[in-house]
C-alpha cells in the first residue's frame, strides 16, 4: 500500500469518526455524565456516609468488648441502655460498612455462648470473609461449632476445614482440623480422619496439638 492510500485511509477513518461522534454526540455525552455522576456518587458516599458510619460503628464495637470478656451476652447482644447500643443493633444500624459486618461475628459469638444456636448461624453465615488469618477463620471455626450442635455435621466438617485452610497457622488451624476429624470419627470415616491428623502431625509441628496428635493417629489407624 503506498503512503498516498494509507493518508487516505487515515482520512477515512478521520472522517468516519468525526461523523459518528456527531451523529451520537448527545448520547455520547449523556453517557460520559452518566459515568462522572456514578463515579462521583460512589465517591461521595464513601466519603460522606460511609465513611462516618463505619467509624461509628467501629466505636460501638469497641464499647461491648469488655461485655463479651465478662460473659455479659445479654447486654453485649441488647445494649446497655446508655451509651451502648448492642451488637444486633449495630447489625441493624450499619449494614453495609465493615463495622457491621464485624458486628455480625461478634453477634455470633453472642448468640452462640448463650445457647442461641440458630440465631448464631444465621449471624455468622451474615458475616462477610474478608480472607485475614485470624478473624474469619475464628468466625468460620465459631459456625462450624454451632453447624456441630444443630446436627448438620457435614457442614460442620467442611466449615472446620475451610477455617483451617484460610488460616494456615498454628493458632486455629491444628484444632480446626482435629475437630474436623473427630465429627469424621463419629460417622465412622477414620481413612479421612486420619487424613487430617496427619496434616496436624507434619503442617503444624510447631503447635501444641502436634504434642498430643499421636494418640489420634494411633486410634484411626487401628
Amino acid at each position: 500500500m503506498t503512503k498516498k492510500n494509507q493518508s487516505l485511509n487515515v482520512d477515512d477513518a478521520l472522517t468516519q469518526s468525526e461523523a459518528f461522534v456527531i451523529k451520537y454526540k448527545t448520547k455520547i455525552l449523556i453517557v460520559i455524565a452518566a459515568v462522572i455522576i456514578i463515579v462521583g456518587g460512589i465517591f461521595l458516599t464513601n466519603t460522606f456516609i460511609l465513611k462516618p458510619r463505619a467509624e461509628k460503628a467501629s466505636a460501638q464495637i469497641a464499647l461491648g468488648y469488655k461485655y463479651i470478656l465478662t460473659g455479659d451476652y445479654k447486654t453485649a447482644i441488647n445494649g446497655n441502655g446508655k451509651d451502648f447500643v448492642g451488637y444486633a443493633k449495630i447489625v441493624d444500624d450499619y449494614s453495609f460498612t465493615s463495622g457491621g459486618n464485624l458486628a455480625n461475628f461478634y453477634l455470633g459469638i453472642c448468640y452462640a455462648k448463650s445457647g442461641k444456636t440458630k440465631d448464631a448461624i444465621k449471624s455468622l453465615e451474615n458475616y462477610k470473609d474478608k480472607g485475614d488469618k485470624f478473624i474469619s477463620p475464628a468466625a468460620l471455626m465459631t459456625l462450624a461449632n454451632c453447624y456441630a450442635t444443630d446436627g448438620q455435621v457435614d457442614k460442620a466438617i467442611e466449615t472446620f476445614k475451610k477455617a483451617a485452610s484460610e488460616a494456615e497457622n498454628n493458632s486455629i488451624s491444628p484444632e480446626a482440623l482435629i475437630q474436623a476429624g473427630l465429627l469424621l470419627e463419629n460417622q465412622n470415616k477414620k481413612d479421612e480422619a486420619l487424613k487430617l491428623y496427619q496434616e496436624v502431625k507434619e503442617k503444624y509441628v510447631t503447635s501444641i496439638q502436634s504434642q498430643s496428635i499421636d494418640a489420634y493417629i494411633e486410634r484411626v489407624s487401628k
